[in-house]
This record gives structure tokens, C-alpha cells and sequence, in this order.
């Protein structure tokens, strides 16, 4: 029997309600040949995800940000959108998620007999070294990492290095992306769209440094590149931040090395792979 993990989005609204109960209908018509735990977002624990054969998120981009770094580079993953935007408006985007309502049956069917698409994934990480020599690595990151003060009304002060970069800098922090997730945050900071190549969206990553005074015109600021950024810490006390949600904390004299090494995701799409789903988007 094939090991699955549903995790939802819980907030008590009707359409991801009815979406919940139609996800569980077609999984319980599979009774036989599936075994299935479903969790809350906001109950799930890493040791929940562990000998998972599939892992099926409920929700939207977010649902499955927030979770996915329980995920390891063994487990595939497929995304469900519960409350889509060509349905409604007010509805998510769904970007990571190529299954909806309409096609989940089919789409899980596909994931179980290994015909679906796998999308190899790679995912940013950074390492924090104290002064003191001890190391910790943050959670990978699928769209985003943020590096900043982590008090914002202050300039983030920092020594940069990078090839052959090796400069001290003040901005508001500085924003590393995945090629995929450039759609996300990175988008919103940067004046340029579908930066990078796709060819090399494996072992490329972006970084901006959301300098207060640059306009931003050379590799010092913005660059594509494979090589680690490391920085280290003139800040009182700075906050590394995955996708937007847990924050590892580091103080003055910190080195921090960002880099793509992060565990791969496997995410399953069923009409497009990830790449083309970009460009159409």
C-alpha cells in the first residue's frame, strides 16, 4: 500500500472546506491499495513526513511553502489548489500547485503509477557561523532567503564576498531567489522580469541587495550566479528568513554563506513542467 500524507490549509472558509472533503472522497474510494494520514498546516510535524511514498498539499503557494521544508529530497510532492483564480477572483494563484478539484482523481492517479511529471527542484540555503565556531543551517528555501537587519528602520551592514567581489555594503537587506521563485517576492523589489537563464536553473541562483541609494547596475547589486554569497555580520543583530517564515537570528562577527545546495524538492506537475509553467505565467 503507498504510504500518503494529505496536509491542508485550515481557516474555516467553505470553498477549502468543500475542497477537503472531495480531496478525502477520492482518497477514501481508494481505500485498498492507499494508506493515508491528513494533517492541518498548522498541526503538521516534521516527523509526519518521514517514509512518505507521496505528499499531497492542499491550499496554495503558501500552504506549500510552509511546509515544504519538512519535505526531503526523496519524497515526491504534488500540489492541490483549493480555491483557484481562474474559478474565483479572490482565489490563489496556485503557481506550485498543477492539480485542482476538477483533476485530482486523474492527477493522483498519475502520481501513484509514476507518470507524472517530476520536476527536480533546487533550493537555496544558508549556513550561519557564530564567532564562536558553531554552524547552523537554515531550512532550503523552494522561492526565497532573506538576509537583513533585523531591525528594518536600520541599514543592514555587512562585509560581501563573491568570486570576485570582496566589498563592504549598507542596504536593506539582501534577497536571494530561485529561478522559479523570482515570481514571487524578488519580483516585486526588482524593475527587471525573467531574469537568469533557464538552462541553468538548476546551479544559478539570484541575489539582489536592495541597496538605499544604488540604482542597481552591476553584480555588487543584482547577479545570477553559481557561486556561494558569503557575508559576514556588522549588525548589532541580523535575521536569516527561508520563504518568508522561520528566522534564525545572528549577531555581529556572523559569517553567513548563502548557496543553491539546499535538498532538491521533487514536485509533481501533470500538463506542464515547472519551467513552462513560468513562462506561461
Amino acid at each position: 500500500m503507498a504510504d500518503v500524507l494529505l496536509v491542508y490549509k485550515k481557516n474555516f472558509e467553505g470553498i477549502h472546506d468543500e475542497s477537503l472533503q472531495l480531496v478525502k472522497d477520492v482518497l477514501n474510494s481508494q481505500s485498498d491499495s492507499l494508506r493515508v494520514d491528513i494533517r492541518a498546516r498548522e498541526q503538521v510535524r516534521r516527523a509526519d513526513f518521514i517514509g512518505r511514498d507521496l505528499v499531497i498539499v492542499l491550499g496554495g503557494d503558501g500552504t506549500l511553502t510552509s511546509i515544504s521544508h519538512n519535505i526531503d529530497s526523496n519524497t515526491p510532492v504534488m500540489g492541490v489548489n483549493s480555491h483557484p483564480r481562474s474559478d474565483d477572483p479572490n482565489g490563489s494563484l496556485g503557481f506550485y500547485m498543477d492539480s485542482d478539484i476538477d483533476t485530482f482523481s486523474d492527477d493522483l492517479d498519475a502520481a501513484l503509477s509514476g507518470t507524472a511529471i517530476t520536476n527536480q527542484l533546487p533550493r537555496l540555503q544558508a549556513t550561519i557561523e557564530t564567532t564562536s565556531g558553531n554552524k547552523i543551517r537554515s531550512d532550503p528555501a523552494m522561492n526565497d532567503l532573506l538576509v537583513a537587519n533585523t531591525h528594518q528602520y536600520a541599514p543592514s551592514k555587512y562585509h560581501l564576498r563573491r568570486g570576485d567581489i570582496d566589498i563592504e555594503q549598507h542596504s536593506s537587506g539582501l534577497l536571494f531567489s530561485t529561478w522559479l521563485g523570482q515570481g514571487a517576492w524578488f519580483n516585486q523589489i526588482s524593475r527587471k522580469a525573467n531574469l537568469g537563464d533557464a538552462g541553468d536553473s538548476e546551479t544559478h541562483y539570484l541575489v539582489i541587495a536592495r541597496d538605499l541609494d544604488s540604482q542597481i547596475e552591476d553584480e555588487t547589486y543584482l547577479a545570477w550566479t553559481n557561486e556561494p554569497t558569503v557575508i559576514t555580520s556588522d549588525m548589532h543583530r541580523g535575521y536569516v528568513v527561508p520563504d518568508g517564515w522561520d528566522e534564525y537570528q545572528f549577531n555581529r562577527g556572523a559569517t553567513i554563506t548563502v548557496d543553491l545546495t539546499g535538498p532538491i524538492l521533487q514536485l509533481l506537475t501533470f500538463r506542464n513542467t515547472m519551467k513552462e509553467r513560468f513562462r506561461q505565467s
